[in-house]
């Protein structure tokens, strides 16, 4: 039997149940989930082990890689440039970044390109790999690039290439990295533990991960796809563990516990607040969850509802039953949501990795044992 820590109350026990079964089942190596009620952290459970060898515990203080779920981090980023009026979904992002409109993008929205409409989902291109540790060299690709199909006409996920779109749009505007600007306008002051761009003093605190056992679906391999996930060159390689968690990519390499994703959600299910602090105006809550664009998308095999940087529940309904609930998931399992109707935020981060591209069944039957309490 698993020993599991941390805060449940009894109406609850339904989730501490799930979560417990999903280690029962072998299914885990070290997880923990939160979830937020208005404002307040009422889940928050810890399990298992933060190494393959099983020698060091997955604890409270434990810090894991989320990939994706980042994602979810990067739209809050962008959508407090719009409540501050610095920006607006609907500009051109060639009025903040000139270059952006070569190959045919000087019309390409900020929104499109927040919801995966902007036609870059990877370099069709072979490349080194570790070019993605020079942020300035892949935004120039990026600028350069012609879309790989006609922007605005359907979604295609960008893995990797919507945190250097979507962080360079935000330097431009702010003057700062979004990982500088995260660490110092909210993780910090909110004291949240969450990272895009690790310090080393850091680093011994991340969970080991263990990959997956298989390949994931992806369906058709169109050249979307094939730029997106299926190249040698897809995603960063060839610089050590050390040097990915030190870059920002806010796209993928978020490092974060469960409490704090579930606590920022959670701000956006609670009209805006955290601890007292306005971290988004509700106005910009629901202009940031509002569907842009909804239909199958080009790189993912499902039916994808995108906000401006956030996954919409629907069509999918990975975070219970709510139309209006958003989030993002993560490579391996992790995600994030929130769920304004109800007041409720969550969050699940995992260091054995599943091949699912979208809804996990182990963050899948907390979530629906969540739902089944209230």
């Amino acid at each position: 039997m698993v020993e599991i820590s941390g805060l449940c109350p009894d109406r609850f026990a339904g989730v501490r149940a799930a979560f417990a079964a999903n280690f029962e089942a072998g299914a885990e190596l070290g997880a923990r989930f939160a979830l937020v009620e208005a404002g307040e952290l009422v889940i928050d459970l810890w399990a298992g082990f933060a190494d393959r060898a099983r020698t060091r515990a997955f604890d409270e203080t434990t810090l894991t890689p989320v990939f994706s779920t980042t994602k979810a981090v990067a739209a809050l980023m962008i959508a407090r440039l719009a409540d501050a009026g610095k920006l607006d979904y609907g500009q051109a992002v060639a009025d903040l970044w000139p270059d952006f409109a070569q190959a045919g993008k000087g019309q390409i929205t900020v929104e499109q390109v927040m919801s995966h409409q902007a036609g870059l989902s990877g370099f069709p291109d072979q490349m080194d790999p570790a070019l993605w540790f020079d942020w300035d060299a892949i935004c120039a690709r990026l600028a350069a690039m012609a879309p790989l199909w006609p922007p605005g006409t359907a979604s295609g996920y960008h893995p990797i290439t919507f945190g250097y779109l979507a962080g360079e749009i935000f330097r431009r505007v702010d003057g700062r990295t979004m990982g500088t600007a995260l660490r110092e306008d909210l993780a910090g002051p909110l004291d949240l533990d969450l990272w895009i761009g690790l310090p080393d003093a850091e680093h011994d605190r991340v969970a080991e991960l263990q990959r997956p056992t298989s390949l994931a679906k992806f369906g058709d391999h169109n050249a979307a796809t094939k730029a997106a996930f299926l190249t040698p060159w897809a995603s960063p390689a060839g610089r050590g563990q050390a040097e990915w968690r030190r870059i920002e990519i806010p796209s993928a390499n978020g490092h974060a516990t469960a409490p704090a994703l579930a606590r920022l959600m959670g701000s956006l299910a609670n009209q805006g607040w955290l601890d007292g602090e306005m971290v988004l105006s509700p106005p910009l809550i629901a202009e940031a969850a509002r569907e842009r664009i909804r239909g199958q998308d080009l790189v993912l095999p499902f039916e994808m509802s995108w906000g401006a940087g956030f996954m919409r529940n629907a069509p999918v309904k990975v975070w219970g039953p709510g139309e209006g609930t958003f989030g993002h998931s993560g490579w391996g399992g992790s995600c994030c949501f929130a769920d304004p109707d109800r007041r409720l935020a969550g969050a699940y981060v995992m260091n054995r990795q599943s091949a699912d591209l979208l809804g996990d069944p182990r963050p899948g039957r907390l979530v629906e044992a969540v739902y089944a309490a209230l």
